[in-house]
């Protein structure tokens, strides 16, 4: 029976559920865009989207292709490019639920899975009007030291954990060189899905030079080969962000009608590869 970890990038995809709690990172950090494609494609619902510690484009997609019920995050932008159009939009009509955060308590929230921890106490909230729209975070006092008060945020434990990354082997150990960040996703997800430029033969645990940045295949479910798999993002050192195609998604995804129109014309693409 083959157990290998290593999908096409249909079947990756198809691991993520209708109604799943989804991960994704930073468009600096390695987003599976690709995947994301296959996601919209297939018509995928009711997502709850969690960007850690933010989210840009791939979120801006999903949400304004209606496969998101639910936002936690500190932010989600476009950067440069401006603000994330079809968000706004869905904040301003309903469409979607937004449990608004900050990046540190995004990042604690995760660590708290991480470490297996039903909450995780933070200090920097206290004083925010981020806690009158979170009720789900409580002020509560250091049992250590009376009249010293903490906010306690409940873990986040994602269903899937969902990035791209430069290389992986067929074990399904995944080289992230620095980007720390998707670790503690893999760490604290119940699934972690990763696209790759590249599947390497060699064992990368097994080098000693590429090993301190490699996630363990144990914290890896499945790979799939997505060549330029970030793009219209870019990866790190690899390649750089498509700044026309993301000028042009901000001019189109300020109405619904253009949004739709460059959806089409995104998603009936292959790859940026196969131009």
């Amino acid at each position: 029976m083959d157990h290998s970890p290593i999908l096409d990038l249909t079947a990756l995809a198809a691991l993520v559920p209708d109604g799943a709690k989804l991960a994704v990172p930073t468009d600096q950090a390695g987003v599976a865009m690709a995947a994301t494609r296959e996601l919209i494609r297939r018509g995928v619902k009711h997502l709850y989207l969690v960007g850690i510690p933010i989210s840009g484009l791939q979120a801006d997609l999903l949400i304004g292709a209606g496969c998101v019920k639910t936002v936690e995050t500190s932010a989600i932008t476009l950067g440069e490019f401006g603000a994330a159009p079809r968000f706004v939009d869905a904040v301003r009509n309903g469409s979607v639920q937004l449990k608004d955060a900050t990046c540190p308590a995004i990042l604690a929230a995760l660590q708290a899975a991480e470490k297996g921890l039903p909450f995780i106490p933070l200090r920097g909230i206290i004083g925010s009007d981020l806690l009158l729209h979170r009720d789900d975070w409580k002020v509560i006092e250091n049992p250590f030291a009376a009249g010293d008060r903490v906010v306690a945020l409940p873990a986040i434990q994602p269903d899937v954990a969902l990035f791209h990354a430069p290389f992986a082997d067929r074990e399904g150990n995944v080289w992230i060189g620095r980007r720390r960040e998707l670790v503690t996703m893999a760490h604290a997800a119940k699934q972690t899905l990763v696209t790759v430029e590249e599947i390497r033969d060699d064992n990368l645990l097994a080098d000693e030079q590429l090993a301190a940045g490699v996630i363990p295949a144990l914290y890896v479910t499945a790979v799939a080969e997505a060549r330029q798999g970030a793009w219209p993002l870019g990866l790190w050192d690899y390649y750089g962000p498509d700044e026309p195609v993301l000028q042009s998604y901000v001019e189109a995804a300020r109405t619904a009608a253009g949004f739709a129109g460059f959806l089409r014309e995104w998603l009936a693409q292959l790859s940026r590869a196969a131009e």
